[in-house]
């Protein structure tokens, strides 16, 4: 049976013609192929100053621009990435990364939400807390390194806290925006339909706010890569950045590449995650 038949009798009961039902339901096949031609045209050209970039690595060490033994050609890299994957090598440092790094972005944003909602919605909250949040928010992560090597120890609790760290303050700014912006129309006719004070944050405030938030969260889960990459250059054993030092300590140039080139698969792919959960946490926004 054709979709055709089978879309008649729902047009006839939502009396509009089939052939509108079939294109606002998405099933008219004709609109298709335009469609996938959009999308197709979107990813080419967000794709060419990556196509650019990955030419000029290729093309520059082999015609001399470059000194190929400190910056080898593309494909070299790619090679010695091929390598270490399947060696397993690359394996055991990015399970290691990614396990610190997911530790402490989940430790920050349970941390962080909660702590950023009290403040948004209380002044008397966020009179107490500011001066030692500025005090801290405006000191670098890596700067404290030490300090956390030092009470903590070299082992996996002061990267990981060393992360929380990095990964709180980005969180908890965008909760406390998020929280005072929303729509006070939309908090008045929450009250207007009888919500108590927690229905009203968990059905209302905190829905609206979840835009604003995964702003702080996007930038939170970069700072978790770079920062715990540079913690694993000080003092790790296994890790992304113990990778990337190693290599280069060892003159291992190409899996040094290798390694640059997987930090920025990583940082690529969390932000993919974290665009995907944003929007199946905002499916209420029209979309654009």
């Amino acid at each position: 049976m054709s979709s055709s038949t089978l879309t008649r009798p729902v047009a006839a009961a939502l009396d509009v013609a089939p052939e509108d039902y079939r294109r606002r339901a998405g099933l008219d096949v004709a609109a298709r192929p335009g469609r996938f031609r959009l999308a197709v045209g979107r990813l080419a050209r967000g794709s060419v100053a990556v196509v650019a970039f990955a030419a000029l690595w290729e093309v520059a060490p082999r015609l001399g621009l470059v000194d190929r033994v400190f910056l080898p050609p593309l494909s070299v890299a790619l090679g010695a990435l091929a390598d270490l994957v399947a060696n397993g090598q690359l394996a055991v440092h990015l399970q290691a990364s990614l396990t610190r790094a997911l530790i402490g972005l989940s430790i920050a944003i349970s941390a962080a939400i909660p702590l950023g909602a009290a403040i948004g919605r209380s002044p008397a909250v966020a009179r107490l807390l500011n001066p030692v949040l500025e005090l801290f928010r405006n000191t670098a992560a890596l700067a404290l390194l030490p300090v956390f090597v030092l009470v903590l120890g070299i082992g996996e609790t002061s990267k990981i806290a060393l992360v929380v760290y990095a990964c709180f303050f980005p969180v908890l700014l965008s909760t406390i925006t998020g929280v005072r912006t929303v729509d006070p129309l939309l908090l008045k006719s929450a009250r207007s339909l009888g919500l108590h004070p927690l229905q009203l944050f968990t059905k209302v405030t905190l829905p609206a706010a979840v835009p604003t938030i995964f702003t702080g969260v996007r930038m939170a889960g970069a700072a978790s890569i770079l920062v715990l990459v540079a913690a694993e250059m000080v003092g790790a054993r296994a890790g992304l950045g113990y990778l990337v030092t190693a290599a280069q300590q060892n003159f291992a140039i190409p899996d040094m590449y290798a390694g640059i080139l997987t930090i920025a698969l990583v940082g690529l792919a969390i932000n993919a995650v974290l665009l995907l959960a944003e929007r199946r946490l905002s499916r209420w926004r029209p979309s654009a």
